[in-house]
């Protein structure tokens, strides 16, 4: 595919995006951009957050995992929902009860001050990382199949990237992403179901018939069952995927801020628990599809990237769709759909570190109102420039596939977060507050050194996802440590 053509698609898709922005952010106001009025209507959410919550990682890393753990992924996606029917009917609730813009305004109202920027805290190297990861792997794309051919260096794809979001989020904040969101889900889940469509094709199968081949079933395994050891196993997976859903969606400030718009408690229900069912048919798709590409990689001789030396799986999908001779119909909608899914996590991450930054640390709701705006406008430019460096830096660091190496930051960062909000709402105590952000960080060594350390110490147990656990754990255990007597 002529990279013109790429270019072209790509500022066609990103003219609808500022259509949306225009229409949505005629009102400015920090309470647009903050909570969209809370009128949104729950299913439009809901929808919207299908894309979000998948985001570019997910279009391309997950199928680019199936061929070293097959569809073990799905057994996390399980953990997901039992995750999310916590977060319907225990944290949302609580935090519509308390009338919340940033989710740790409620550790400043049970513990204080130093509770709510020690979540904060927690919660903005997460989505830092979190984001920087998702904008790293589709400028990863870019560059490799684009603008390489332009000699345009990696550092200046990354800043377009950032600066198209900045210019599209603003002003309407909140507000735009869910309506952007929606939009950009279309397209993501049009474009999925194209590529299998056009593939399956190009393999001269009918569904029936490739799901019964042995090609498709050494892919196919989606529970792990004989060696508890493994990380792979299937209790520590779906154990792992639902406390990851608890902290990186109901204790996260990105996902609970497109929730907290909704106009009450029981949309902000309907919202989280059809989405768990959404994202478990969505991901079943998905891992369907990575099958679909390496045997269709190895059928037509096509050979995995290489980057640096390293063999990257992540960019087996782009491969195939632009390089496959699949034709131009597949490159435009894998290009729609790689946008689609990863901007419409990146554009509602910038948004919500905006907010919770402008909240949790500035406190700008008691700032003089004429100087409110300009202090969040500030802190968006802010956090853009932030992304931007960390995902440049990702270029040099980086050596994992994708989403494994996104959850096990998730597994580190969100541990305090879990503890903090655990420890609030299962016990009455009252604690040190000036104490607290002590107690997260050493939470966060004791699980490193457990996890380094896990196969010496238990006999050859290597910790999945369920890592995340045992952090929220230390957490609990040392703000109870320092519990008012």
């Amino acid at each position: 595919m002529h990279p013109i053509l790429l270019l072209f698609i790509v500022l066609f898709y990103f003219g609808i995006l500022f259509l949306i922005s225009y229409i949505t952010g005629k009102d400015d106001s920090n309470t647009v951009f903050f909570r969209a009025n809370k009128k949104s209507p729950w299913y439009v959410v809901a929808f919207g957050m299908v894309g979000a919550s998948l985001s570019g990682v997910t279009f391309i890393s997950v199928p680019g995992w199936v061929q070293n753990t097959e569809f073990s992924y799905l057994q996390i996606v399980f953990g997901y929902f039992l995750g999310y029917l916590v977060i319907a009917f225990v944290l949302l609730p609580i935090y519509y009860r308390l009338n919340l813009t940033s989710i740790y305004e409620y550790l400043n109202q049970r513990f204080g001050k130093t509770s709510q920027k020690t979540g904060a805290f927690f919660f903005f190297v997460s989505r830092v990382l979190i984001a920087s990861f998702r904008l790293f792997l589709v400028a990863t794309v870019f560059q490799y199949f684009m603008l390489d051919a332009w000699n345009i260096p990696f550092e200046i794809t990354v800043t377009l990237s950032v600066l198209l979001i900045w210019l599209y989020t603003f002003r309407g904040g909140i507000k735009t992403i869910v309506w952007t969101d929606t939009l950009q889900t279309l397209f993501m889940l049009f474009a999925l179901i194209a590529s299998i469509l056009i593939i399956i094709n190009k393999l001269d199968y009918s569904f029936l018939e490739l799901i019964h081949t042995n090609n498709y079933k050494k892919y196919s395994k989606i529970f792990f069952t004989d060696n508890f050891n493994d990380k792979k196993h299937w209790i520590k997976s779906i154990l792992g995927g639902m406390f990851i859903a608890i902290a990186m969606t109901g204790l996260d400030q990105d996902n609970m801020q497109k929730n907290l718009t909704c106009k009450n408690t029981k949309e902000a229900k309907w919202n989280v628990i059809s989405l768990g069912f959404v994202l478990i048919l969505v991901n079943i798709v998905f891992l369907f599809l990575g099958a679909l590409l390496f045997i269709y990689a190895e059928r037509f001789n096509i050979t995995i990237p290489v980057v640096e030396g390293k063999i990257k799986t992540d960019l087996l999908f782009p491969e195939i769709a632009l390089n496959g001779n699949l034709g131009t119909p597949i490159a435009i909608v894998f290009i729609l759909g790689l946008i689609a899914a990863a901007y419409s996590s990146a554009d509602s991450a910038l948004t919500s570190l905006t907010t919770s930054f402008s909240i949790d640390f500035l406190d700008i709701e008691k700032k003089k109102e004429n100087q409110q705006k300009t202090l969040r406008k500030k802190v968006h430019f802010g956090v853009s420039v932030l992304l931007i460096i960390v995902i440049i830096l990702f270029r040099y660091a980086l050596k994992d596939n994708v989403i494994s190496s996104l959850l096990q930051v998730a597994s580190y960062t969100y541990g305090p977060l879990l503890g903090l909000f655990a420890f609030g709402i299962f016990t009455k105590y009252h604690i040190i507050d000036k104490w607290v952000w002590i107690i997260a960080i050493l939470s966060v060594v004791f699980t490193y050194v457990l996890n380094i350390n896990s196969a010496t110490w238990f006999g050859g147990y290597i910790f999945g996802y369920e890592i995340l656990i045992f952090n929220g754990l230390f957490t609990f255990i040392g703000l109870y440590l320092i519990r008012k007597k």
